[in-house]
């Protein structure tokens, strides 16, 4: 992958978690609080040091996986492992990313996940 593509990628995680962390914010007292002590521009550090099981109980179990997946992704962008298959090892395609940047699995193995899983 070029890296203009994983800055744009990048960007994309961070800006999709800053949405999960402001519903967050809006729904918990406790969060809210911790929020406005922060310097401003540190939310997404914040999430990902603050958050624990109880604050993320309050998201709700979409914006909770959610937010897993894009903490992973962020981590394998980080580490280099970026779009590719946590399953066959090959490159996910990039239409994919695109659609859901936090994929961690290509099409192939997603549907073989699914099918295993009804």
């Amino acid at each position: 992958m070029d890296k203009e593509f994983m800055e744009k990628i990048e960007k994309e995680l961070i800006d999709q978690k800053k949405v999960i962390v402001r519903s967050l914010s809006a729904q918990s007292e406790e969060y809210k609080k911790i929020m406005e002590e922060a310097a401003p521009g540190d939310e997404v550090d914040i999430a990902s040091d603050v958050i624990d099981g109880k604050m993320l109980e309050t998201l709700g179990t979409q914006d909770s996986l959610r937010l897993e997946q894009i903490n992973n992704a962020l981590e394998r962008i980080h580490k280099g492992t970026y779009g590719i298959c946590l399953i066959c090892k090959k490159e996910i395609p990039r239409e994919r990313l695109e659609a859901i940047p936090y994929a961690f699995m290509c099409i192939d193995c997603k549907s073989r996940d699914e099918r295993r899983n009804r």
